[in-house]
């Protein structure tokens, strides 16, 4: 199933996704919920981040063949960081850094996991970890990955929760104005789905709605302005970006 959040008439609404509609649910996402009987044309409505995180967690270097070429070593445990609520964006949204800051903005297409009840996975998404990538480095005594990770609009994510997919056979496509920049498998992933949430929610309370982003691999590359940014997954979708 594919579950979305949009606003329609004014009113944010959730509920199941197919054949270009929304099959409107009452109650929670996460905590139980039931067709209204109501359907609304997605073509209609604005889309809106698939739920509302309190936190979004993101891999560095969890794919062996980027780690491979770069000379990264195997990493003993997750390495990961926090994206802010702020830097949430939805699919169709435009994005831009702050006029103070002039270096590289990267894409880098992901998959994310969403948590459920009880920290179960409750399904999956696309991610867009958008990075100020000269930022991380600016200071050489303090790595700044929150900051260059945490501009507004930088944690694109949705556009739906696809639930009762296995993540080991999916694949992460990114496109640039149509164009292939990425193509890898998420079977070559370092640490799997179910593993990051148990060694990170021994750490870290994971509640229902948030998210971990798995960490990308090979061909992250600058971005433009203008450019067109998808993140596709098959059996998820296409997350839409566009930078400005």
């Amino acid at each position: 199933m594919l579950w979305g959040r949009v606003e329609y008439e004014g009113k944010v609404l959730f509920g199941a996704i197919e054949d270009g509609e929304m099959l409107v649910h009452d109650g929670d996402m996460f905590a139980g919920s039931g067709p209204s009987g109501r359907r609304i044309a997605l073509a209609e409505a604005r889309w809106l981040t698939p739920c509302l995180p309190s936190k979004m967690l993101a891999l560095w270097n969890n794919f062996h063949a980027a780690a491979t070429k770069n000379g990264w070593a195997v990493p003993a445990e997750p390495l990961y960081f926090s994206k802010t609520p702020n830097s949430f964006s939805a699919h169709g949204a435009t994005v831009s850094a702050p006029a103070d800051y002039d270096g590289r903005v990267v894409y880098e297409g992901e998959l994310g996991i969403v948590i459920g009840a009880d920290c179960a996975i409750f399904g999956y998404c696309c991610v867009n970890d958008i990075t100020a990538l000269d930022l991380i480095g600016k200071d050489p005594s303090f790595p700044q990955w929150t900051r260059a990770k945490s501009f507004d609009g930088f944690g694109a994510f949705g556009p739906v929760i696809a639930t009762d997919l296995d993540p080991m056979r999916l694949a992460v496509r990114t496109l640039v104005n149509g164009r292939e920049r990425q193509n890898y498998p998420i079977a070559d992933i370092i640490f799997a789905p179910e593993e990051l949430v148990r060694l990170i929610s021994r750490e870290i309370t994971l509640e229902p709605g948030d998210v971990i982003a798995c960490g990308t691999s090979l061909g992250v590359l600058p971005m433009r302005s203008g450019n067109e940014v998808e993140v596709v997954i098959d059996g998820i979708g296409a997350l839409r970006t566009i930078f400005q």
